[in-house]
């Protein structure tokens, strides 16, 4: 089991076991075994194809396992933010009015909470004309309404340039200090996420390797599938910590609705 920081112990929020995820006859995943603790950040990665939203997509309940079991903390608050979320630019829609659906939270909730991640004075705005980065920005900020124990990131950085990628990810580190929840997320930005990460779990299918992100970008599993170049390897960001750590290690498009 990790450890997260001088002086805190580690509790488990969720646990994989042995998942097994077949889609259409084909096998997403096979044998999945994971855990997420209290206020750690996890990255997924692994190539087009490796299912990595599927895993998500059945820790989340969309959907259901083959095999194995997923169990969660007692009470565990998630909030999710989708790979992709299609909103009909004809349907007129306020920020204020998007961040209220489906229930109904007060203003200045809703104020608070885009306040955290960077927005200000943007409510009476049309979702429509927000730029990729304050839409972004909106989609977490509805995620973490209920200040969830665990915020998962599908991919949530689709679409935007690397230097919107690399601040999204350090508003991540800052809300995980802030709200003191853990983070799930997954990406294909391996040099930004290993940047920002506690642990990164490889996956093909199976987990290839997991561990630190020093000890991952090492192992011949994750060379064989990223090679070795500066898309795959540290020296571009390097992630250090003044805590130690364990060593041992469908496309979704989503619709709202007036």
């Amino acid at each position: 089991m990790p450890i997260l920081s001088k002086g805190r112990t580690s509790t488990t929020l969720l646990s994989v076991e042995n998942l097994t995820v077949k889609l259409g006859g084909h096998t997403a995943l096979t044998d999945i075994n994971m855990s997420i603790n209290k206020g750690e950040i996890v990255t997924i990665v692994g190539p087009n194809g490796s299912g990595k939203s599927t895993l998500l997509c059945a820790i989340v309940g969309a959907v259901k396992s083959t095999k194995g079991t997923i169990k969660k903390a007692p009470a565990l608050r998630i909030g999710y933010v989708p790979q992709k979320l299609h909103i009909d630019a004809t349907l007129p829609m306020t920020v204020a009015r998007f961040m209220r659906l489906p229930n109904q939270h007060d203003t200045a909730t809703v104020n608070e909470t885009l306040g955290l991640v960077g927005l200000y004075d943007i409510e009476g705005q049309q979702m429509t004309t927000l730029s990729g980065g304050q839409f972004q920005r909106v989609l977490l900020a509805r995620a973490i309404l209920h200040k969830p124990d665990l915020l998962i990131l599908d991919e949530a950085t689709q679409g935007l340039d690397q230097l919107g990628s690399a601040t999204f990810y350090r508003l991540i580190e800052t809300l995980r200090s802030k709200l003191g929840c853990a983070i799930l997320m997954v990406s294909h930005e391996l040099h930004v996420v290993m940047s920002a990460s506690d642990r990164v779990i490889c996956l093909n299918g199976h987990v290839c390797c997991h561990g630190t992100p020093d000890i991952v970008a090492s192992t011949p599993e994750y060379r064989a599938l990223f090679g070795t170049g500066t898309q795959g390897a540290l020296a571009l960001y390097r992630h250090d910590h003044n805590h130690s750590h364990d060593h041992d290690a469908c496309d979704h498009t989503h619709h709202e609705k007036a």
